[in-house]
């Protein structure tokens, strides 16, 4: 089967039908999404939902997109969570997750956590940290994103435009009372990008910022991500044809032409979407999270994020990679609380995070 479509490739090629640009094909799909990952069990994810006492909804921000949002409140879940990882290269979310559907007895949060997903998810994908962090007694909140999940399709930012929708989602929940005390912003990836601008745009609102995986600029990592996935064995025959024509075609020239033509759609330049400089500008306690085997966002980018603001906290988590580390809870969960439960309402200084725990051969439960 595989011969016969190179067979027919080869033959359309003669035959005059131009194989699709490359450079035009990735600089279409850096401007929108398009879809969602197939890396994301949303099934099992709604699954779970469902079963939970929650609040959702819609909101509308001040450039017209609607934003669907998912709120838990604390309780006791009695969480039951394991990160499977399948032991292949194509990096799927796999996990165990259970609950108990905590009483209904209203407990008062002790503040509030916006979490931001990455890139082709959405707030679903940050289930067990929301549950995980409600079960620690904070409110949580889950965003989906423009162009993501359930909310409405606008000009891509790559963390810009996404906070200016955020720090107005933010003032519309407050109003309606969903969020609550202190406000701390939990992101991963593009969400952990997006938590950073949106933090130097709320300002002195924000308490505290965990970023997990940034970027440290758009057009880099874009450079940086794009020769890993075409490296990446493909999963079917049709993506090992579609793999080689464009491993064939997307050299560092294609790349450049992409990229340009990217930031020219959105009317953003990519290189110019620096989270650094943001990051140097955030009033708030910052922790930075990078897994040291990344390699869709390799760890040169929270490094540089770390030189651009000494005043941030950096762990780098040996052994763990850009898919993996932030379903590691067993991990990262003690230190994540640990430095919401310690932070300093006046922000008269940002505590010492608690080193993550040793990773296990086989992954712990989180309960």
């Amino acid at each position: 089967m595989y011969r016969v479509l190179l067979f027919l490739c080869a033959c359309l090629l003669l035959a005059g039908f131009a194989w699709p640009d490359a450079a035009d094909m990735l600089g279409k799909r850096l401007v929108a999404p398009g879809g969602s990952s197939p890396i994301l069990p949303t099934a099992r994810i709604d699954r779970a939902v469902a079963r939970l006492p929650h609040r959702e909804g819609y909101v509308a921000t001040s450039a017209g997109v609607r934003l669907f949002w998912r709120a838990f409140d604390p309780g006791d879940y009695v969480l039951d969570y394991a990160y499977r990882p399948d032991g292949t290269q194509h990096g799927r979310m796999q996990f165990d997750l259970d609950f108990a559907v905590p009483r209904r007895t209203p407990i008062a949060p002790r503040g509030t956590v916006v979490l931001l997903h990455g890139w082709m998810m959405d707030g679903g994908s940050l289930l067990p940290w929301s549950l995980q962090l409600a079960q620690a007694g904070y409110r949580t909140i889950s965003i989906d994103l423009r162009n993501h999940g359930r909310s409405g399709a606008a000009p891509s930012g790559y963390g810009l435009r996404e906070a200016h929708d955020v720090a107005d989602a933010v003032a519309a929940l407050r109003a309606r009372g969903e969020v609550v005390g202190s406000l701390h912003l939990m992101g991963v990836s593009y969400g952990a990008a997006t938590a950073v601008f949106s933090a130097r745009a709320l300002g002195m609102q924000v308490d505290n910022v965990i970023a997990i995986e940034s970027f440290d600029n758009a057009g880099g990592a874009i450079r940086d991500m794009v020769p890993h996935m075409l490296a990446k064995p493909p999963e079917t025959i049709a993506q090992q044809v579609t793999h080689r024509m464009l491993r064939m075609q997307l050299d560092d020239a294609a790349l450049e032409r992409a990229i340009a033509s990217a930031g020219d759609a959105l009317q953003l330049p990519l290189d110019q979407v620096d989270v650094g400089v943001a990051l140097a500008q955030v009033p708030a306690c910052v922790l930075l999270l990078h897994g040291r085997d990344d390699r869709h966002v390799p760890v040169a980018h929270g490094r540089a994020l770390a030189a651009a603001a000494p005043r941030a906290h950096y762990i780098e988590v040996a052994g763990e990679d850009h898919i993996s580390l932030p379903m590691r809870l067993d991990l990262l969960a003690p230190t994540v609380i640990d430095w919401l439960d310690n932070a300093d309402p006046a922000r008269r200084f940002c505590p010492e995070p608690l080193a993550p725990t040793v990773p296990q051969s086989t992954p712990r439960r989180v309960a």
